[in-house]
C-alpha cells in the first residue's frame, strides 16, 4: 500500500481533504448539494515554512497548522446551517467580518491549546502527585500520570460520542478513512469500491493524539527537578519534543506495513473505533469531491499500477 499524503478531517456535513499546501473542503449544504471550495493554507511558521519539513522539529508545527486549519474549515462548514440569512454587507464590512473571525479563530486555538495542557498535562500530574505518600518512587508515578492522562483522554472521546451531532460528524471522518484507505488500495473512487475498506486509518489524528500521551511517559521520565514550578515548566517545554516524536512515528506508520509497526499503531486504530462511524454513500460522494478538489486520483492510480510511485 502505496501513502498517498493525504490527510483529512470531518467538518459539518462535510469533509476537509489536504495534500501539499492545498486543501478543498467539500459540504453537503440543506438542499442536497455538494458544494466545493479549493484553497491554499500558509503554515503559522511563515517565512520560516521549511521549518515544518525538518524531522522532530515538524511535528510540533503541523499540529498547530492542523489545529488551525481544522477550526477554520469547521467555521466554514458551519456557515451553511446558519439559522439567520446574512444580509448584503458592503465592502467595509466584510473586511471587519473577516478581521474579527481572524481573531476569534486564533483566540479559538489559543484556548484549545491551553485548555489541552491543564487537563491532560498538568491535571494527571496533580492527580499522581497526591499519591507521593503512598508511592516514593516517581518513575512509577510518571507511568501512572500516564495513564491517568490516556483514561482521561478516553473519557473524553467516550462522552462526546454520545452526542447526536458529533455521531454524524463521526460518520464524515468514516467516510475520508474509507476514501483514503481505497484510494492507497489502488481502486477507483467509486462508493461502491470505497465502502469495502475500513473506516480505520493509521494516519489519523485520534492515533497521533494517543501515541503523544504514551510517548509523554517515556519523556517526562527525564525529568529530574525537585521544584514543583520547574516540573510544570518543563513538561509544557517537553510537549513540542512529545508531539516530535509522534508526529515521526504517525509518519512512519503511514508509509510502513511492517509487523513492529503495526502492531504499535494498534492501540490508537482501536480508538477510532470511537472516532468514527460507518458513512452512507452520499457522504462517501462528498469524500470524493473533497479528494479530487486537491488531488489527480486517476493520475494516482496510473502510476501506481505502472510502478512510477517513489517510496
Amino acid at each position: 500500500m502505496k501513502s498517498s499524503n493525504i490527510g483529512g478531517q470531518a467538518v459539518l456535513e462535510g469533509i476537509m481533504m489536504k495534500h501539499g499546501n492545498e486543501y478543498s473542503v467539500a459540504v453537503r449544504k440543506p438542499d442536497g448539494e455538494i458544494c466545493v471550495t479549493k484553497n491554499t493554507y500558509r503554515s503559522i511558521t511563515g517565512k520560516l515554512e521549511g521549518l515544518t519539513r525538518i524531522p522532530f522539529v515538524r511535528g510540533m508545527f503541523n499540529f498547530v497548522d492542523s489545529m488551525v486549519l481544522g477550526i477554520k474549515t469547521l467555521t466554514y462548514s458551519a456557515s451553511f446551517y446558519d439559522e439567520e440569512e446574512e444580509k448584503e454587507l458592503t465592502e467595509e464590512e466584510t473586511a471587519k467580518k473577516e478581521k474579527k473571525e481572524k481573531w476569534m479563530m486564533g483566540g479559538a486555538v489559543a484556548f484549545s491549546i491551553v485548555a489541552a495542557v491543564a487537563i491532560f498535562m498538568v491535571l494527571p500530574y496533580i492527580l499522581s502527585s497526591l499519591l507521593k505518600p503512598l508511592i516514593p518512587s516517581y518513575q512509577i508515578r510518571t507511568v501512572i500520570e500516564g495513564f491517568v492522562r490516556i483514561t482521561i483522554f478516553i473519557l473524553y472521546v467516550l462522552l462526546i460520542s454520545r452526542m447526536e451531532d458529533i455521531q454524524r460528524t463521526f460518520m464524515y471522518h468514516g467516510a475520508e478513512h474509507k476514501t483514503i484507505n481505497c484510494l492507497e488500495h489502488g481502486e477507483d473512487l467509486t462508493p461502491e469500491n470505497i465502502k469495502k475498506y475500513s473506516r480505520l486509518h493509521k494516519r489519523c489524528g485520534t492515533s497521533f493524539l494517543l501515541i503523544v500521551m504514551i510517548v509523554s511517559i517515556v519523556v517526562f521520565m527525564f525529568i529530574r527537578v525537585d521544584s514543583l514550578v520547574w516540573k510544570f515548566v518543563l513538561r509544557i517545554l517537553l510537549v513540542p519534543v512529545v508531539a516530535g516524536i509522534s508526529y515521526e512515528f504517525i509518519r512512519l506508520a503511514g508509509r510502513s506495513d511492517s509487523k513492529i509497526v503495526n502492531t504499535l499503531s494498534k492501540p490508537g486504530l482501536y480508538l477510532q473505533y470511537f472516532t468514527t462511524r460507518e458513512p452512507d454513500e452520499e457522504m462517501m460522494e462528498v469524500a470524493i469531491k473533497a479528494v479530487e478538489g486537491v488531488f489527480d486520483w486517476r493520475e494516482y492510480l496510473r502510476a501506481m499500477h505502472n510502478g512510477e510511485l517513489e517510496d
